[in-house]
């Protein structure tokens, strides 16, 4: 087995967004001064305002000011945005605040005049508000709970519809009903993809392959508005398992879903040993087979280790690769890739890896260089910081929201050179 140690330091324990907003105003306590800050209550809007990609877009507004070294972004429990900056900065955070509410301009809150600052943004000075703002913060990280508001109309109404996109818990009978309607469904429109990429010291991506899923969020949207999906472990993986054979049904069908280059999915150990699985594989040629990586969770993976050593066999035997998907930095210590016979391990990017110090970079560096450093991906990856770490531990590919930002500024770059090119031509 690959397990090579059975504890956890405690202080390696996964720490909430709220701690570790807690342990970062703390440590501001003797350099406050000029220090702002501002929280964005995205809790605030409507369900159909608070999906993955409307959080995607307002976090990401906050990328550039970060970039800079003005301040540092958290993303709550409850979605909301807080962010702490330095004072110079303030006229950017103003502009980058304006530009949130833009994107949900058209949620019921803005709708009476006078309320919609009030409610969606609160501004907090850091150097003369301290202790008012550590108390709050403090209510916020215990147990989980968000700070503690005087009741108003307003406070009922957030929390009523937080209750509502929490949603009712996943039942057999919803999930029957769910299972035979994915059969019917046409899912392509919930497709994503998203990079794996090398990035150079440019900052420029290099794409090594691409991960394809359906978001789970988008599909709820679609077909199950106001439940909560994953309330019951095992029906969802159920659910996963029959999304499993409508995504092996669309890579089937390349006339109507054209792929290009090397692509990975997640897939359930239970479903590689299924027939839809062989029917699959019968279907494709060998070549395309070396161009697929099969991404397992760890979860499933140790649930039942005879089946997957069995059904990663079969598979690598015909020429696909394995990836050992949800990986953190306590339970990557546990594992030896090499023995576990995967190809690659997907590692979760946390920015308490740069607040555990100079030792636990050390100790990341090592199990990277165990590992294999071209066997390691950085996952959820939204910002340059987690790029920046991951390089200097010996990383080389990356995934998430910032490499998709690269991506797009890549190919910015590529159009205007074009554009510039031809202008040249057509002027010679």
């Amino acid at each position: 087995m690959a397990v090579r140690s059975t504890s956890t330091p405690t202080h390696m324990h996964r720490r909430t967004q709220e701690q570790l907003l807690l342990e970062y105003l703390r440590r501001l306590e003797n350099r406050r001064e000029g220090r702002k800050a501002v929280r964005i209550n995205i809790s605030s809007l409507m369900p159909g305002n608070r999906r993955e990609h409307h959080i995607r877009a307002a976090t990401n507004s906050f990328e550039a000011l970060v970039s800079d070294l003005m301040g540092q972004l958290f993303e709550l429990k409850n979605l909301d945005i807080f962010f702490i900056y330095k004072a110079e900065a303030h006229t950017r955070v103003e502009d980058t605040v304006q530009k949130v509410k833009f994107l949900f301009s058209d949620d019921p809150l803005f709708d009476e005049k006078g309320r919609s600052e009030d409610e969606f943004v609160s501004w907090y000075d850091v150097e003369t508000g301290y202790d008012e703002l550590i108390k709050m913060v403090r209510d916020m990280s215990e147990d989980g709970r968000t700070e503690k508001r005087p009741v108003t109309r307003s406070n009922v109404r957030a929390s009523l519809k937080a209750r509502q996109d929490h949603g009712d818990p996943l039942s057999p009978e919803v999930l029957s009903r769910a299972v035979k309607a994915l059969q019917r469904t046409d899912l392509t429109s919930l497709v994503r993809r998203q990079f794996i990429c090398g990035v150079t010291k440019k900052l420029v991506p290099e794409p090594i392959f691409s991960e394809i899923y359906i978001s789970i969020m988008d599909l709820r949207e679609t077909m199950m508005p106001g439940i909560n999906l994953t309330s019951n472990r095992w029906l969802f993986q159920y659910l996963t398992e029959s999304l499993d054979k409508r995504v092996l049904s669309l890579l089937s069908k390349t006339d109507r879903f054209s792929i290009t280059g090397d692509i990975s999915f997640n897939v359930n150990v239970s479903t590689l040993m299924s027939p839809e699985f062989m029917a699959f594989d019968d279907g494709i040629s060998a070549a395309r087979r070396g161009s697929m990586v099969l991404e397992l969770q760890k979860i499933d993976i140790f649930a039942d280790l005879g089946a997957f050593l069995f059904a990663r066999e079969f598979c690598q035997e015909k020429g696909y690769r394995i990836c050992l998907d949800g990986l953190t930095y306590q339970n990557m210590s546990m594992i030896n890739r090499e023995r576990l016979g995967v190809d690659y391990v997907k590692v979760m990017w946390n920015p308490e890896l740069v607040d555990g110090g100079a030792q636990m970079r050390k100790n990341l560096r090592d199990l990277v260089q165990e590992a294999g450093r071209s066997r390691v991906i950085l996952a959820r990856c939204d910002n340059r910081e987690a790029v920046d770490f991951g390089g200097s531990v010996g990383i080389t590919m990356f995934q998430g929201h910032y490499i998709e930002h690269l991506i797009a500024e890549d190919d910015r770059r590529r159009q205007l050179l074009k554009i510039k090119h031809r202008i040249e031509r057509d002027t010679t």
